[in-house]
């Protein structure tokens, strides 16, 4: 018999999780939210509704988090209401947000008093490939757990890696998220340059992508470039400013030198002031070169 999975957070990223969760025929549960998107697939394919995290814990043999970060995984698991409160025990709680390993790290002991069992599982790519099932899962938890997980991981991830234990995937997380925005962040700039300087969009990205600056990131700015399409990445410039400031945060927890990380940081930021919050990040060439 499949575990019983309950999901909180159905959004953009989580209903592509939950949609193939379903289909592979696990028993899903999800809390019913104002932030959800339509749930009428899902509740035509069997999937059932609660009111909260411990009605839905109470359910459930694993509970996935699919929120936006640190306050909101804090919320859900510690509220009077929440997941902590009706955890059963050996349930396991997955935590697929991009979050401070720091506040982690102190929700997994919480998980572990309730008797419970903390995996950080964050997940790159985009809505799209949470639909299609091919998302990028990195892991922090024991090589014991994650074996007993990864099944049900790889009915929504196409690539599902062990970064370490506990804390390990949240922090891999944010370095991947630093080293992504901070190259577009680099080519946005040049961009507003190149516009300014006369250089032709088509002959700026031609050039990088033969040279140095050639990979994914101009790839993903590419129709924002030169058609100017940022429609490609609907992931908002706040969400980028939240992730640096996780990352900024990380790496004063450690001692490490955040120099470039801080001016990144504040590109976001003056994006943001000029009324970018909700823009998305394919719209950053255009609100530098403003």
């Amino acid at each position: 018999m499949k575990q019983r999975i309950g999901m909180i957070g159905v959004g953009l990223m989580g209903h592509g999780i939950a949609r193939n969760v379903m289909k592979h025929g696990y028993p899903l549960t999800v809390v019913e939210h104002p932030g959800n998107q339509p749930l009428d697939e899902l509740l035509a394919g069997g999937v059932k509704t609660v009111a909260n995290g411990e009605a839905l814990a109470r359910a459930s043999d694993i509970v996935i988090l699919c929120v936006t970060g640190s306050p909101e995984v804090e919320a859900v698991l510690t509220a009077p209401d929440g997941v902590l409160a009706g955890l059963q025990p050996g349930a396991i709680v997955i935590d697929c947000s991009t979050a401070v390993p720091a506040s982690t790290q102190r929700m997994a002991a919480l998980v572990k008093e309730a008797g419970g069992l903390f995996v950080d599982a964050p997940m790159t790519r985009t809505a799209k490939e949470a639909h299609e099932g091919r998302l990028n899962l990195l892991v922090g938890a024991s090589a014991e757990l994650f074996a007993r997980i990864e099944p049900l991981l790889r009915t929504y991830a196409e690539n599902v890696t062990l970064v370490g234990d506990v804390g390990a995937g949240h922090s891999m997380k944010l370095l991947h998220n630093f080293v992504s925005l901070g190259t577009i962040a680099l080519i946005s700039e040049a961009a507003a340059c190149a516009k300014r300087a006369g250089v032709d969009a088509q002959t700026f990205v031609d050039v990088l992508a033969k040279g140095g600056g050639g990979g994914a990131a101009l790839e993903r700015l590419r129709p924002s470039l030169i058609d100017g399409d940022p429609s490609g990445m609907p992931f908002h410039m706040s969400n980028a400013l939240k992730d640096l400031g996780y990352y900024v945060t990380m790496a004063g927890d450690n001692n490490a030198v955040d120099a470039i990380a801080g001016a990144v940081r504040a590109t976001y930021a003056d994006a943001v002031e000029q009324g970018g919050a909700h823009r998305t990040l394919l719209e950053l060439p255009r609100l530098l070169g403003d």
